[in-house]
């Protein structure tokens, strides 16, 4: 199994527009034939109005092929695309790799933060070990959607997803957590395996499997 993260960037002012074209065309025609949609959500804080999309494919060559079928999707190319490419102003994607089986919300109503942290050149590995211990204790106060390692794109990178009831629920779980020792011993090992550290917080759009 392999997943896509893909980042779309919209002119300011374009996002409701855009997620409900895609609510009520773009699902429509796409639906999970072309990959299976994981989660989609649009950014609160951050990089402000970029929507944020998680597919998941069986493998690279079955991505490659589901992903040309869909460019043949005359609805697809005519009725949906011609309506949303003006709103846009970049692209990014990521295919990652599942460091842990990934664990979806069954509640909604949820909001997500998305981390992603790129280590220093042959890091990774250790940094992984090291998160992967720490991670059963880490989970006592938030709750893990996913963590993955980049295999496309940016490298030496891992991506972790992670859902709270709300903001303040957030900002207690990450409180009560950082005035323990053994995070505070796990980041004075970890940290300096680390290049670059980024975050958004993100709420799901009306048709997100995860909410």
């Amino acid at each position: 199994m392999i997943y896509e993260l893909r980042t779309y960037t919209l002119m300011p002012g374009k996002q409701a527009e855009y997620l409900k074209l895609n609510g009520e065309i773009g699902r429509k025609i796409r639906g999970d034939k072309y990959g299976k949609l994981e989660g989609y959500w649009s950014t609160e804080f951050g990089t402000l109005n970029q929507l944020v999309h998680l597919w998941s494919y069986p493998d690279l060559n079955e991505r490659e092929r589901l992903r040309a079928a869909l460019a043949k999707d005359e609805a697809w190319t005519k009725e949906y695309i011609p309506k949303i490419r003006p709103m846009m102003l970049a692209q990014e994607n990521k295919i990652l790799s599942a460091v842990v089986p990934m664990t979806p919300p069954s509640d909604t109503g949820n909001v997500y933060e998305l981390r992603w942290y790129r280590a220093h050149v042959g890091k990774l590995g250790e940094w992984l070990g090291l998160f992967k211990e720490i991670l059963p204790f880490r989970e006592k106060f938030t709750r893990r959607v996913g963590v993955w390692q980049t295999e496309v794109a940016q490298l030496n990178e891992v991506v972790h997803l992670w859902v709270y009831r709300d903001l303040n629920d957030r900002a207690a779980a990450r409180g009560k957590m950082a005035q323990e020792p053994e995070w505070q011993t796990f980041l004075g090992k970890s940290t300096p395996l680390l290049a670059t550290m980024q975050a958004i917080v993100l709420q799901p759009a009306p048709f997100s499997p995860m909410r």
